[in-house]
């Protein structure tokens, strides 16, 4: 068996952390360039926010980065989107980078779009708790911070209620060797990110950062809510 020091953890945290941001400069280098004056507070640079459809409601998670929960929770049955963005903070249209300096509060999110004759929020509820690990305080992996903490939203008290019955249980039966640290919160403001986050991990398969540590997520995670995927995602 094979034992690794405490240090090596820590350095492969912080060279995953270092790989991560380097690309997402960048990323947002290259996104710029071709933008009106290369302002990065111009707003053209960020993804449009839709309006539900009819028959759509609307979640809001946060899990760590939000490259791997946009992928894992767009491929449950009954999602029709997923936006990644900014939640749970009190500046107003936040930049990657200002969320990334912790000084907004806000945490990385996914707004899911879902239809709820196909998928409850119960479900949405449940699948989140294992498209990551809800035991971390404010991390996920090599991600640290409070804008990588794991955060819920409610937008009315059965929804709320649904979120605290899904914790207990799992807590209840000592799925994670560690207790539940997820915020559960009221609803108030989600804002998108900018437009090279959307779909992110689909775009970037040759991206270290999504080989190592996105993808293994992804795939624990269809392994776990296998019956909930879309068909092509059961294979």
């Amino acid at each position: 068996m094979t034992i690794q020091h405490p240090l090596i953890n820590v350095y492969l945290i912080k060279i995953f952390d270092f790989m991560k941001r380097v690309i997402l400069y960048i990323t947002c280098i290259i996104s710029l360039a071709g933008c009106a004056n290369g302002q990065s507070s111009n707003r053209n640079n960020f993804a449009v926010l839709p309006k539900p459809a009819s028959g759509e409601e609307v979640a809001t998670f946060g899990g760590g980065c939000f490259w791997s929960m946009s992928e894992a929770m767009s491929e449950l049955k009954g999602v029709n989107k997923v936006v990644s963005g900014y939640a749970g903070g009190t500046t107003k249209n936040p930049t990657y980078e200002d969320v990334s300096s912790r000084t907004t509060g806000h945490a990385e999110c996914v707004q899911i779009y879902y239809d709820p004759r196909v998928i409850s929020f119960a479900t949405l509820a449940n699948a989140f708790f294992f498209a990551h690990d809800p035991t971390e305080l404010n991390r996920q992996g090599p991600d640290v911070g409070t804008d990588y903490r794991s955060i819920v939203f409610y937008r009315t008290s059965e929804e709320k209620n649904i979120l605290l019955t899904a914790i207990k249980k799992i807590n209840e039966t000592k799925h994670y060797g560690d207790p539940i640290v997820t915020q559960v919160v009221p609803f108030k403001a989600f804002y998108p990110a900018e437009k090279y986050h959307q779909g992110y991990y689909r775009l970037n398969q040759d991206n270290p950062y999504i080989t190592g540590v996105s993808l293994p997520k992804v795939m624990k995670f269809r392994k776990a809510e296998k019956a909930e995927l879309k068909p092509e995602f059961q294979k």
